[in-house]
């Protein structure tokens, strides 16, 4: 039995559909469920569902509404994750918690492994990271950390989803071209942390983002193309022209080291998952926009 937290998220929402391909038994818990802010919530309710799998994916990602509410975020994002661990420890559970590329800094120049110094430029950083040490503080031996970035599907909100609304009615778009990261496709992720626990891979941080690098430019870009819009509605800017109260990281392509060292694949390359996904997120913008 798998307990998923956050479970009306787009990531929840995305491992309840790789569970149930494989199978699986699981409970989805959104925060009516249970509140994982509330130690005595998460541990009751843990001890009734007695899963053998946790994940949790409840987090605060507000990113840039977390500069002025830390108090808020660290309460979810770090005491959350504390309680979980906790409670996972006590059930003798498995636990997966995901994370984010935001524990580091930004100003790396060649993919970043998973035991590379974390130093946060934002709240949401911040946070994010205490809570992986709340979790290897304790329970380390029965946790899998796994640090995601730039994720999108048809489900939920999202950049894709942005993108593609604007393609369809072929609006022009003006995209930062001077942030690198990894658009990891939501299934994707889901399937790659399936597969960290029917491996059995050893107790850790993971990094689970698509392989290859872009800029939001370049993402844009292929969402256009893909699309079958004219790419000249894209035009490329740098970050200066879109401010934001959360200093985004600049760079924060994640390197895939202990997948392999695990014996598993890493995620397939961006633009085959974007390829992948793009039909189900054009068939719903057209089916809920009339698009």
């Amino acid at each position: 039995m798998w307990l998923i937290l956050g479970g009306e998220g787009q990531l929840g929402r995305c491992l309840q559909q790789a569970l149930l391909a494989r199978d699986l038994n699981f409970v989805a818990a959104g925060r009516n469920e249970v509140d994982i802010t509330h130690k005595d919530e998460v541990s009751n309710f843990v001890q009734q569902v007695s899963p053998s799998v946790i994940v949790n994916a409840a987090a605060w990602t507000a990113v840039d509404a977390a500069e002025d509410n830390e108090e808020a975020a660290y309460a979810v994002n770090a005491l959350g994750a504390a309680h979980v661990a906790y409670a996972a420890h006590l059930a003798k559970s498995q636990l997966v918690h995901v994370s984010t590329d935001y524990v580091f800094s930004g100003t790396a120049q060649s993919p970043i492994s998973e035991d590379a110094p974390c130093a946060p430029v934002s709240a949401y950083g911040r946070t994010k990271l205490a809570g992986e040490e709340a979790v290897r503080t304790h329970y380390a031996d029965g946790s899998l950390i796994v640090r995601t970035a730039w994720l999108y599907s048809s489900l939920g909100a999202n950049f894709a989803l942005t993108m593609a609304r604007r393609a369809l009615t072929h609006q022009p778009v003006r995209v930062v071209n001077d942030q690198f990261g990894q658009p990891t496709f939501a299934h994707d992720l889901a399937e790659h942390i399936a597969q960290l626990v029917h491996h059995k891979a050893p107790s850790g941080t993971y990094h689970g983002t698509n392989a290859g690098h872009a800029t939001w430019y370049e993402f844009a870009r292929e969402i256009y193309d893909l699309l079958k819009c004219d790419l000249d509605l894209v035009t490329p800017v740098p970050g200066t022209e879109y401010p934001t109260r959360a200093t985004r990281p600049s760079y924060s392509v994640l390197g895939h080291e202990r997948t392999h060292a695990a014996g598993l694949n890493e995620l397939r390359d961006w633009k085959v998952a974007l390829a992948d996904a793009m039909p189900a997120i054009a068939q719903k913008l057209k089916m809920e926009e009339n698009l």
